[in-house]
């Protein structure tokens, strides 16, 4: 039992230092042919018997590689601050002196943007002192013109009149429930209207989507929706969090409280 034992510890040991893709600086002790058949025997019997140790060694692996590709993201939000926080042609809502923002990248065409959104609009309730920020990132409109015009006379709309307008009808368009291509200019124009706002042509504002673009990419999004929570000042890599997909209300409000730390 005592040599069984110091063989899983081997093992063990074995997959974490490799998934830290470390060497250790003394070569390990040398075992005879023999030697090695007998700690693979007893290894393979063991983990046979007790499969759990496999599930606590890829959980801890998948904890490892989630930190570090955190640590990845937090280092380029950090490099892009100014871009996500202070762009005036970017849509947002809350108070200025917010000591946490929560922005999110977004298509309105996108499916899973839309099961975002509600939960967005329930974690700004529960949060009125965060400031949120919305970057329309219309990844879909090659595919879905509609994805573009929506985002273009969103950015009209907010620049024209203010976040209130801006807010109804951000959340109006998700609220048709339109998306992955059933979104239409009459749902535009219609979700426009009960904004407040008279019906017009929107702006030219594709540079503001050629920015978005660019900052989304330097980030390393490949999607919608994409969120990041952090502080607004003083950000450091563990006060920040980046959703690369979507997040429940758990998570997003476990992520505010760790960026106001």
């Amino acid at each position: 039992m005592v040599l069984r034992h110091k063989v899983l510890s081997l093992l063990v040991t074995t997959c974490i230092l490799f998934s830290e893709n470390t060497l250790s600086a003394t070569p390990p002790a040398p075992f005879t042919a023999e030697q090695e058949a007998r700690i693979g025997q007893i290894a393979g019997e063991y983990l046979l018997a007790h499969p759990e140790i496999l599930v606590q060694v890829s959980q801890k692996l998948q904890q490892q590689q989630h930190a570090r590709a955190q640590l990845r993201f937090a280092i380029k939000v950090m490099e892009h601050q100014g871009e996500l926080l202070n762009d005036p042609d970017t849509p947002s809502t809350g108070p200025d002196d917010a000591a946490v923002a929560v922005v999110e990248f977004f298509d309105y065409q996108c499916i899973i943007c839309t099961q975002q959104a509600p939960v967005i609009e329930q974690i700004m309730g529960a949060s009125p002192d965060v400031r949120f920020i919305f970057k329309e990132w219309p990844i879909f409109a090659q595919k879905w013109p509609a994805s573009e015009n929506a985002a273009l006379q969103g950015i009209s709309i907010w620049k024209e009149h203010g976040s209130k307008a801006y807010m109804v009808y951000h959340n109006g368009l998700y609220r048709t429930g339109h998306n992955e291509g059933k979104l239409t200019a009459a749902d535009i124009t219609a979700v426009t209207a009960s904004a407040g706002v008279k019906v017009q042509s929107a702006g030219d504002h594709h540079d503001v989507l050629v920015r978005t673009d660019a900052l989304a990419q330097a980030l390393d999004l490949t999607g919608t929706p994409g969120i990041i929570v952090m502080p607004v000042k003083n950000a450091t890599p563990d006060r920040i969090t980046v959703f690369p997909g979507m997040a429940t209300a758990a998570q997003l409000q476990a992520a505010i409280a760790k960026a106001r730390q």
